[in-house]
């Protein structure tokens, strides 16, 4: 169980959902050393609530089913966020950022990214700054390239360093199972390996065959058509993680992809109840700690509590 955390009345709180790549094409190393990329992001339900409350000094308050693997230190996103904002905007006074996390860690799964999208919007409506989405859309882009897209939510396609959106039509709902593991990957280690084990790479465009499963709602076209170019760098970091995806195949998953950087496995399934099924069968199988059952796209960050009045 995580640590309990009184949110203060006059805390402002965001719900956030977490990523799943359909698509991720990996284009060359860029000379800033990012790799453009063009992938097809869905919001899922699993959801981070973060808090924030004027304080007397800046403070990071982990809360939630993987409380202790948030850090609390400046290399927290959120609080990053939160401190980008009150520089941008001339604001002297301090922050407590309550993170009440449900979104794996360190999974491909934009967690980090999605709590600091989070606290945008929060401080946006603590500080009555009346920012228009697009313009928290470019402050969450220079925290990094996964953190635009929480905000937006659904499903959408990312240029640029992933970072660059436009939303895709996309059919019905996706029943997702996602099977955790227990340690997580560096995405720098991930895209190093990805080089080292190609000699070039075109320029990256999505699939043709995902874009028409999204339209036309069809789950069996949609598991077909996952594709993550990244996935040898898993395995071959993870050979176990190859093995675990394999197994959600045959247990009956509608198809199977590595999410991001991973080391999420994401599996398709036609519904709720296929997607219990293939929760009990991986949990039985003993290949992953942690699994958990979404369904996708849902809308992206929402503002569920402003203060209360006096």
């Amino acid at each position: 169980m995580g640590t309990m955390a009184v949110t203060p009345p006059e805390a402002v709180t965001v719900r956030v959902p977490a990523k799943v790549n359909l698509d991720l094409r990996v284009g060359p190393r860029r000379p800033d050393g990012y790799h453009d990329l063009a992938t097809v992001l869905q919001a899922v339900s699993l959801y981070d609530e973060v808090s924030v409350a004027r304080w007397d000094d800046w403070q990071v308050v982990p809360s939630g089913s993987y409380a202790a693997l948030i850090p609390t230190d400046d290399s927290n996103l959120a609080l990053r966020a939160a401190r980008l904002l009150a520089d941008r905007f001339q604001i002297t006074e301090a922050l407590s950022v309550r993170i009440d996390k449900d979104i794996p860690v360190a999974g491909g799964m934009a967690g980090g990214s999605a709590d600091a999208a989070a606290t945008l919007l929060a401080c946006d409506q603590l500080w009555g700054l009346g920012l228009e989405r697009e313009d928290l859309l470019l402050l969450a882009a220079e925290l990094g390239s996964d953190a635009p897209f929480p905000l937006l939510g659904g499903t959408a396609i990312g240029t640029g360093r992933g970072e660059q959106l436009a939303p895709a039509l996309a059919r019905g709902r996706v029943h997702w199972v996602f099977a955790i593991s227990d340690t997580g990957l560096s995405t720098p280690s991930v895209y190093a390996e990805c080089d080292r084990l190609r000699d070039d790479a075109p320029a990256p465009q999505v699939g043709a065959q995902l874009m028409t499963a999204l339209r036309a709602g069809d789950p069996k076209a949609l598991g077909a058509a996952l594709h993550n170019d990244l996935e040898p760098a898993v395995f071959s970091l993870r050979p176990g993680l190859r093995e675990l995806r394999d197994a959600g195949v045959e247990f009956g998953a509608l198809g199977a992809v590595v999410s991001g950087s991973g080391p999420t496995v994401a599996f398709v399934t036609d519904s709720r109840e296929a997607a219990l099924d293939l929760s009990v069968s991986l949990a039985a199988s003993d290949l992953s700690r942690d699994l958990r059952r979404a369904k996708g796209p849902v809308h992206g960050a929402q503002v569920v509590a402003v203060p209360r009045p006096d």
